[in-house]
């Protein structure tokens, strides 16, 4: 098997488009910024031109109009596909995304569900049970373990992958638990009929905003699945490389945080977006290489 710890080659990365790069990652996601710096420079690079690649696809399917939005998310694909083609153009992005995919084995085929994924949003998708949601967090945020794996370097073979799927398909609950509220306004509910039907939720009780007894068990319900889900996906990380267990270890504790913000505050993610301070973040550090130290002997 390929040792992604090992680069497939040593040319540096464009400057330029690996600032742009990081700047995407800073602004747009401060949970995934503070676990890449914990990665050396390439392997950092590479992690922030992966983010900054799939923000663009999420990017038009939050922000554009609905006159271009499958125009431009088809665009988004075809840049994707001639970058892996050795065809990039000068986009930063795209500059940047050349170079980690030359660099490291990332594979074009994560990408590919990445897009499936993301036309789920256009589609005006119902989510009739959990296999239906447990497919879009897979396609959305699953996939992007095997995207950041091989840049990463892991032992285990597909059994480390399928806990990186894992862990990128818990944090993307724990995207849609924060984001009731917000996705409400965009005309999205991500929560499964059946688990609505299940506790007595209905849509207009969700246009309401109410934190009823049942919202709440309901919300407690997934938490918990997400929480499983991490598990699951934490125990992939002592196969990681180097520094990039602490990094991944690091954002998954940050992530996870969310829920215990969300928890603190009744479930109300109406009226409020559960987040976890960065001062929170820094001080989870000790306690992620506390438990790494234990799960790798030291």
């Amino acid at each position: 098997m390929f040792n992604a710890s090992l680069p497939s080659s040593r040319h540096p990365a464009p400057a330029q488009a690996m600032a742009h790069c990081r700047e995407v990652t800073r602004e747009h996601s401060k949970t995934f910024y503070l676990g890449s710096r914990l990665f050396p420079l390439r392997q950092r690079q590479a992690v922030w031109a992966v983010y900054a690649a799939c923000r663009g696809g999420d990017d038009i399917v939050d922000e554009s109009t609905a006159q271009t939005v499958g125009a431009e998310l088809d665009a988004w694909w075809g840049r994707i596909q001639n970058v892996f083609a050795g065809r990039s153009g000068a986009d930063p992005v795209d500059t940047a995304l050349a170079w980690a995919a030359h660099t490291y084995p990332i594979p074009l085929s994560a990408f590919a569900e990445l897009h499936e994924g993301l036309r789920m949003d256009l589609n005006d998708h119902v989510y009739r049970d959990m296999d239906d949601l447990t497919l879009y967090c897979r396609r959305v945020a699953g996939v992007i373990g095997f995207m950041i794996a091989p840049v990463s370097g892991y032992s285990g073979g597909e059994k480390t992958l399928h806990h990186a799927l894992m862990l990128g398909q818990a944090m993307q609950l724990t995207n849609i638990l924060r984001d009731v509220g917000e996705d409400l306004g965009r005309g999205r509910v991500y929560l499964p009929q059946s688990l609505l039907a299940e506790y007595g939720v209905s849509r207009a009780d969700l246009e309401r905003g109410v934190v009823t007894p049942e919202y709440r068990a309901l919300m407690a319900h997934l938490c918990a699945l997400a929480r499983d889900w991490y598990a699951e996906g934490r125990a992939g990380i002592p196969c990681l490389h180097g520094s990039a267990r602490l990094a991944v270890a690091t954002a998954a504790r940050a992530y996870e945080g969310i829920l215990d913000d969300l928890e603190r505050a009744g479930y109300d993610n109406f009226r409020r977006r559960a987040y976890v301070s960065g001062t929170r973040k820094l001080l989870m550090l000790p306690c992620a290489w506390w438990e790494l130290r234990g799960a790798v002997g030291g």
